[in-house]
């Protein structure tokens, strides 16, 4: 992707970047919001919010995408549809708005939503990561499923899930009727993509497999090795559609990335989900909390 991003709202941000701290610490709705520079990209950020890594950005450009399961995120952004064909995207979790960022770089005249609860996050990335004002992009500062009931039906070409309240996935983001109501807003082309955290044993990204396919007929998981042979805790990309998936592509791409993964799909999803229920509301709970040496 080109450097389309880099816009003079960038290059503004750039110029404060040289004045700023090292790290900037501000508190948001949320907790403790970090932006701490990246030592090799001059322009590039990460954000962490109560010490979790969120978000990384880089202004000079916005195609990079250095956090494994964004670039995986990534790699089913430019599958869903031919390239450079704009989309309807709706952002469920806005962090620093890095794939919201990516998408507007490598599909000009997208239109995107994100909806991020955060009103503090989103004025502190607004104000020190600014987005290129040319972008068709809205930010929406309310409650993610609330923000879902707000799309119109066969809106949105991509449903990108990355919603955390500190670190765990709220339960009412969880369940049966939540993607029902995704399954509502997609095109009947459109796709599904959450990014899920998990350790052993794995019992929460088996349910929200289930979940997934109580509402969707066609199934993907990518993640580390490790991960899904229950070594450690880490993420999981979940894509979903009602149509079939681009699965051998995405799995080339996934194997070959600079920390490669794995792409589970059919009988092997299946045998991996191991008879899990899907969840619905009345049952729905938190994602589990990462162990304290996850982030270390």
């Amino acid at each position: 992707m080109a450097r389309r991003g880099a816009s003079s709202g960038g290059a503004n941000a750039r110029k404060r970047s040289d004045r700023r701290p090292e790290t900037l610490a501000e508190a948001v709705d949320g907790g403790l919001a970090e932006l701490i520079p990246d030592r090799e990209r001059p322009h590039a950020w990460t954000l962490n919010l109560d010490g979790a890594p969120q978000s990384h950005v880089d202004l000079d450009d916005p195609t990079h995408l250095s956090f494994s399961y964004q670039r995986r995120i990534g790699h089913i952004a430019d599958l869903v549809a031919p390239a450079q064909q704009p989309l309807h995207v709706v952002h469920l979790g806005g962090g620093a708005f890095t794939l919201a960022r990516y998408i507007a770089a490598t599909r000009p005249r997208s239109t995107q939503q994100i909806v991020e609860l955060d009103a503090a996050l989103v004025q502190l990335v607004r104000r020190e990561l600014p987005l290129d004002p040319q972008a068709r992009i809205r930010v929406r500062s309310t409650d993610a499923r609330a923000g879902l009931g707000k799309i119109p039906d066969d809106w949105a070409d991509l449903v990108i899930a990355d919603v955390f309240s500190g670190s765990r996935t709220p339960a009412h983001l969880n369940s049966t009727e939540f993607l029902s109501d995704v399954r509502r807003v997609l095109k009947p082309t459109g796709q599904y993509v959450a990014n899920l955290t998990d350790g052993p044993p794995l019992a929460h990204l088996r349910g929200q497999i289930a979940t997934a396919a109580a509402v969707f007929p066609e199934l993907a998981l990518a993640a580390d090795p490790a991960v899904l042979r229950g070594r450690r805790f880490g993420n999981a990309v979940l894509l979903a559609s009602g149509l079939p998936l681009k699965v051998a592509e995405l799995t080339r791409r996934v194997a070959t990335d600079p920390h490669p993964g794995r792409v589970e799909h059919g009988r092997e999803l299946a045998d991996f989900t191991g008879g899990a229920a899907a969840v619905r509301d009345a049952d729905a709970r938190p994602s589990p909390a990462p162990p304290s040496s996850a982030f270390q």
